[in-house]
C-alpha cells in the first residue's frame, strides 16, 4: 500500500532546520492511528469500488485520489486522520459474474480486489487501510445495525411477486432473468433494463418469454416476502440530519441537489433484503421464516466504512461512534449521493446508536474520455494497469486527473490536453523553479544554504528576518498560501493545485526580477545569496504544498534539499537555515514526446480509434512505431498550432520586459566579439553567451506557461 505519509531522508548531521515545523506521526507502535478528545480528528471515506471490474480514470478520480489528496492534506496541517476504503463485494452482480468466469464468488472477490488494490497502489492512494466488505466484521456490524431497527420497529414486512426457478431452486434476481423485451422485442432482455432499445423494467415480469440466466428453465412467478425500511417515517429524522450536516460541513452543490430532490419527492419504503445466496445473513434473532435471506447491497455497503475500519483496529468505535470529536469527510461520484445522504444516515439514526455521521459530501460530476464514456469491453478508455503501461509517472497522472476534476460540470480526458499540461505546467513551471534555484544554489554555493545577513539569525525564537526587497514577494507568496488552506479545508481540490502552480509560477517571476545568474552573484553577492535564501524556503514550502497531488515528487523535492517532510504553514518564513547543507538536484519532470498522442489514441479509443487515425487497424497502429514522415508531420502540426496561438496572444509585461534584455544581451555580444566592448578574454566572453542563454530559457519557460491550456 502506498505510503500515506511524505519520505524522510536519511539521518543527517549538516541539516539546520527550524524546529516546530515538522510532520507529526499519530500512529502508535502497532502502526494505528486513533482519535483524540483534545484533538481535530478528520474520518476520511472515498466510495466503495465495486468489486467486478478495474477502476477507470473516472472512477479514481470520483473517489479514491479526491480523498486522498484530502487525507494527505489534513495530515500535512497536523491532524489526526483516517483513510479508509475497500472493495464492496456482495449483490447480484458478483454471483452473475463468478459464474461467468466459472469461480465462486469469494474466488472472483480475491482476484479483483487485488487489481483494485495494486491500481491504487501504483497511483500512491495511501489508505491507511484498504479493506473488503466480505468479512466477519462486516456480517457482525450489519447483523447488529440491522437488528436494532428491526427492534426499534423501524422495519415491515412486504409481500410481492418475483420469478423463481424450480430447477435452481431459488428466487431470480433481476440479473439472472433474461426474456424477450416487451417493447422492441429484442431477445435478450435482463430483468432489470434492455441493453437494446434500453427500456427499464419495474419487475422481470414484464419480460416476454423469462428464462433463468443461469440454467435456461423458464420461472414462474410466486410470493416471497421481504422486510422493508420506513423512510417515510424515519424522514423527519434524515431532514433534520441534512440540514443540520449541510450548514455545518461543505456540501458540494451536486451533492445537496441530489439529496434535495430525493427527499423533496417523499421517501417511500424500501426493501432491505434479497433472495440471494451472496450476501450478508440477517440476523439469527430474526427466526426461521428469513434465514435463506441477505441484505440488500445498498444496505451493508456503506456500512463496510465501520466494518473496514474494524478490521483497522478493535478500538474502530473510537471514530465511529464519537460525532463531538471526529468529523466524517465522504468522497464520491454522483450517482452514489442519496445512499450516502439518505439511506446510510437512516440506517444509523435508526439504530438508536451514537454514531459518527456526515460532515462534509464532495462529488464529482463524470470524467468522458475523449468525447465518450469508459468502456473495458469495448477497450475505450484508460484504466489503472493502461496508465502504468504508459509509462508516464504516477504523478503526471494525478496532476493531470485533479487538475481536471469534474467538480462542478462533467470534464474530458484527452491526450493532447495531457501531453500540453504536462510539458508547459509540470516541466516549465513547478519542475523549473525548483531545479533552477538547487542547481545554482549547489553550484555557487557548494550545496550550502547562504547566509546573507551574518549574525542575524535569532537562535532563542528560530527567526531569521527578510530583506526589505522581498517584502512585497512573502505578501504574495502568504495570500497564496491563505488561498490555498482555504481551498484544500473546504475540498476545492482543483482550485488548491492551480494555486500550487501560481505559487510556483510567483517564484519563477521572483527569479526573473532578481536576474538570478552569474552576473547577479558577480555584483552583488549579498542580493544574490538573500535571492537563494528565500527561494528556497519557499521551495521547502512548495515540498509540503506538493504532497497532497503529488507524492513522490514532493519526496524528490524534499530529497534535493535533505530536509525532512514538513507541515503546511500558514505563512512563508525561514526554515531552511542558512548552513544547512543540500542535497543533489535532478529534474522533477521529464518531457512527454507529443507523438505519443496517435499511439495512445489508437490503443485506447476502441472503434473510435480508427476513424482517429484516418484508415488502418488501431491495434496495429498502437503496436507499430509511427513512421518517420508521420512523426513530421505531427511535429509540424503541433509547431504550427502553437505558433499561431502564441501570435494570437497579447505578451505579458514580464515576457516584453525579458525580450528587452535578451535584446540587450545579444547587442552586448556582438559588440564584445567586434571590438566595440572592452572585455577580460574568451572566459567574460562565455559568461556572458551563457547569461543570454539563461534568459532565454526563462522567456521561453514563462511563454509556454502563460500559454498553457486554462482549465
Amino acid at each position: 500500500m502506498a505510503s500515506p505519509f511524505p519520505k524522510a531522508p536519511a539521518e543527517s548531521s549538516t541539516r539546520r532546520i527550524k524546529a516546530g515545523i515538522e510532520l507529526k506521526d499519530f500512529r502508535d507502535e502497532q502502526g494505528i492511528t486513533l482519535p483524540s478528545k483534545d484533538a481535530s480528528n478528520t474520518l476520511i471515506t472515498s466510495a466503495l469500488p465495486y468489486v467486478n471490474n478495474a477502476p477507470h480514470l473516472g472512477n479514481i478520480i470520483g473517489s479514491t485520489l479526491s480523498a486522498d489528496v484530502f487525507a494527505r492534506y489534513s495530515r500535512q496541517r497536523n491532524q489526526r486522520t483516517l483513510y479508509i476504503c475497500g472493495t464492496d463485494e456482495y449483490g447480484t452482480t458478483t454471483e452473475v459474474m463468478a459464474a461467468k468466469e466459472g469461480v465462486s464468488p469469494q474466488e472472483l472477490c480475491d482476484k479483483y480486489h487485488k487489481i483494485h488494490a495494486d491500481s491504487y497502489e501504483w497511483f500512491e492512494i495511501g489508505f491507511d487501510h484498504f479493506g473488503r466488505t466480505s468479512t466477519p466484521k462486516q456480517t457482525e456490524i450489519c447483523q447488529d445495525i440491522f437488528l436494532k431497527l428491526y427492534n426499534n420497529g423501524w422495519l415491515e414486512e412486504h409481500e410481492n411477486q418475483q420469478l423463481y426457478c424450480e430447477k435452481d431452486k431459488r428466487f431470480l434476481a433481476d440479473r439472472y432473468v433474461e426474456g424477450t423485451c416487451p417493447k422492441c422485442h429484442y431477445d435478450g432482455a435482463r430483468g432489470d433494463q434492455c441493453e437494446y432499445c434500453s427500456v427499464t423494467y419495474e419487475s422481470p415480469l414484464e419480460l416476454v418469454n423469462p428464462r433463468c440466466s443461469a440454467c435456461g428453465a423458464r420461472p414462474d412467478a410466486r410470493t416471497t416476502a421481504h422486510l422493508h425500511l420506513k423512510l417515510a417515517e424515519l424522514q423527519p429524522q434524515i431532514e433534520a440530519f441534512v440540514q443540520r450536516a449541510s450548514s455545518e460541513g461543505t456540501w458540494s452543490a451536486n451533492g445537496k441537489a441530489f439529496t434535495d430532490g430525493w427527499l423533496r419527492g417523499g421517501l417511500q419504503s424500501r426493501g432491505m433484503t434479497r433472495d440471494l445466496e451472496w450476501g450478508v445473513r440477517l440476523p439469527k434473532e430474526l427466526g426461521a421464516k428469513w434465514e435463506n435471506k441477505v441484505m440488500y447491497v445498498w444496505f451493508d455497503a456503506p456500512i463496510g466504512y465501520p466494518s473496514i475500519t474494524a478490521n483497522y483496529t478493535d478500538e474502530w468505535k473510537q471514530w465511529w461512534r464519537d460525532p463531538e470529536h471526529v468529523k466524517l469527510y465522504q468522497f464520491m461520484g454522483k450517482d452514489n449521493v442519496p445512499f450516502h445522504t439518505v439511506l446510510f444516515p437512516g440506517y444509523l439514526l435508526g439504530s438508536g446508536d451514537n454514531w459518527t455521521m456526515l460532515n462534509s459530501i464532495s462529488t464529482t460530476e463524470y470524467l468522458q474520455y475523449e468525447g465518450t464514456k469508459f468502456s473495458k469491453s469495448k477497450n475505450v478508455g484508460v484504466f489503472g494497469i493502461n496508465a502504468r503501461e504508459s509509462g508516464v509517472p504516477a504523478s503526471v497522472w494525478r496532476y493531470y486527473l485533479l487538475m481536471n476534476r469534474p467538480e462542478t460540470n462533467d470534464s474530458e480526458f484527452t491526450w493532447d490536453n495531457f501531453v500540453a499540461l504536462a510539458n508547459a505546467e509540470l516541466l516549465n513551471n513547478l519542475g523549473n523553479f525548483v531545479n533552477r534555484v538547487v542547481k545554482f544554489a549547489v553550484a555557487k554555493f557548494g550545496g550550502v544554504v547562504p547566509d546573507p545577513k551574518h549574525g542575524a539569525y535569532d537562535a532563542s525564537s528560530g527567526a531569521y528576518p527578510f530583506a526589505a526587497e522581498d517584502e512585497a514577494f512573502v505578501g504574495d507568496v502568504n495570500r497564496l498560501l491563505a488561498t490555498y488552506n482555504d481551498q484544500l479545508s473546504h475540498q476545492k481540490l482543483r482550485g488548491g493545485l492551480q494555486t500550487l502552480l501560481a505559487v510556483t509560477g510567483r517564484g519563477n517571476q521572483f527569479l526573473q526580477d532578481n536576474r538570478l545568474d552569474n552576473a547577479l552573484l558577480e555584483h552583488n553577492p549579498a542580493r544574490c545569496a538573500e535571492v537563494v535564501l528565500v527561494a528556497l524556503n519557499v521551495i521547502y514550502v512548495v515540498a509540503a504544498l506538493t504532497h497532497p497531488y503529488m507524492p513522490s515528487t514532493s519526496d524528490s523535492i524534499l530529497a534535493q534539499l535533505d530536509a525532512v517532510p514538513r507541515s503546511i504553514p500558514d505563512e512563508l518564513a525561514i526554515d531552511l537555515l542558512p548552513g544547512h547543507r543540500l542535497g543533489e538536484p535532478k529534474h522533477l519532470f521529464a518531457r512527454i514526446d507529443p507523438k505519443n498522442v496517435a499511439v495512445w489514441r489508437a490503443k485506447y479509443g476502441g472503434d473510435a480509434a480508427k476513424k482517429a487515425v484516418g484508415a488502418g487497424d488501431a491495434a496495429a497502429t498502437a503496436n507499430k512505431p509511427l513512421s518517420r514522415k508521420q512523426q513530421d508531420k505531427l511535429k509540424k502540426e503541433a509547431k504550427k498550432a502553437a505558433d499561431a496561438a502564441a501570435a494570437a496572444r497579447p505578451r505579458s509585461d514580464e515576457e516584453l520586459a525579458l525580450e528587452a534584455l535578451i535584446k540587450s544581451q545579444g547587442d552586448k555580444i556582438r559588440r564584445i566579439k567586434q571590438g566595440g566592448e572592452a572585455h577580460e578574454g574568451d572566459r567574460a566572453v562565455e559568461d556572458e553567451v551563457a547569461s543570454l542563454k539563461a534568459l532565454k530559457e526563462e522567456l521561453d519557460a514563462l511563454t509556454k506557461s502563460l500559454a498553457g491550456v486554462s482549465i
